[in-house]
């Protein structure tokens, strides 16, 4: 057995990416920001943290540092754990590329950085990027934007504030054409939009799909529309019951159409079940349910392309009228 020193040696040159890597995991860069990065194996999910030093499991309470890593996928012993860990000493994990949005951490407060940021209007990059790349409809952004609940992030991306049970913002996601990410130092706890007395409580994995739920339903009477922003922390866990308790509204787990989805979804009747509320699940057709808005706004467009074509008489049609 190693003595107290080496395992600490090994501790800091061996990062948990590693450990992963050499298990069969792969970086999800779309999912991942710089703080946060997450790992994928088929329907396993692990996320990386603290540079490299620690890890957790965004669907379970398990988390912690290389060796208790090791000894979770492995199913061995902490004794076998470090001679693991060891081996892999001198193994090189890939890194990705990570773009700075606005440099390194920011001093400002996380409520003074969203307070700092403009609203977004029609015509902004940002009103762009929601309305025609995302197909959400005007109508939903100017509500979501009447609600104070975005903001113009930059190069043209949006931020979705989350917030805890006063509406004091804790964080926001970051969306973008090329960008996605959480507010650095923020927390997140859940993006809200729609009623604040629900009846019916959607949960998705983003504010963008969240949104676009709200949109193919029209934004239903009495129901709020919330994002975990892909992770399931305490502060989220604490706000759904809260909101269940208070509210007595039906469950909806609206999460994605993939094996994380339905994990999310069984998290979801597993509270729902605790907190004697009622339950539904609503599957997206699609991925997610910014990929059905997407579809059906293509579907639309086609068919007033179709009508257009079919109502407009033809070249030889107009050259052979009378007259």
């Amino acid at each position: 057995m190693r003595n107290r020193r080496e395992i600490e040696e090994l501790r800091n040159r061996v990062p948990c990416s590693t450990v992963l890597e050499a298990s069969g995991f792969a970086i999800d860069v779309k999912e991942s920001t710089r703080r946060a990065v997450k790992f994928r194996r088929a329907a396993e999910i692990i996320i990386v943290t603290h540079e490299g030093r620690g890890w957790f499991d965004p669907l379970s309470d398990a988390k912690g540092d290389v060796f208790s890593l090791v000894t979770a996928l492995e199913s061995v012993g902490f004794v076998e754990g470090v001679s693991r860990v060891a081996a892999l000493s001198g193994y090189s994990p890939s890194s990705p590329a990570w773009r700075d949005t606005e440099g390194k951490t920011p001093q400002a407060s996380v409520l003074d950085r969203w307070e700092q940021r403009k609203r977004p209007k029609p015509g902004s990059d940002t009103w762009c990027y929601i309305c025609w790349t995302r197909a959400l409809p005007d109508a939903v952004v100017r509500q979501a934007v009447q609600a104070g609940v975005l903001r113009e992030g930059p190069f043209g991306s949006m931020w979705a504030a989350h917030t805890d049970k006063d509406g004091v913002v804790s964080g926001w996601e970051e969306r973008g054409p090329d960008w996605r990410g959480f507010a650095s130092g923020g927390m997140k706890i859940l993006f809200r939009f729609g009623a604040v007395a629900p009846i019916r409580l959607c949960v998705t994995e983003a504010a963008i799909d969240a949104m676009s739920l709200a949109a193919i339903e029209g934004v239903r009477d009495g129901t709020l529309y919330v994002s975990t922003g892909g992770g399931w922390s305490p502060a989220t866990e604490a706000a759904l019951r809260l909101l269940l308790s208070d509210t007595g509204a039906q469950l909806v787990a609206a999460t994605d159409a993939n094996p994380q989805g339905e994990s999310f979804a069984d998290r979801l009747r597993a509270l729902s079940d605790e907190m004697s509320s009622d339950w539904l699940r609503l599957r997206p057709p699609a991925d997610d349910w910014n990929a059905v808005l997407q579809e059906r706004k293509k579907e639309n467009a086609n068919m007033e392309s179709g009508k257009r074509r079919a109502a407009s008489p033809s070249t030889a049609s107009r050259e052979a009228a009378p007259g």
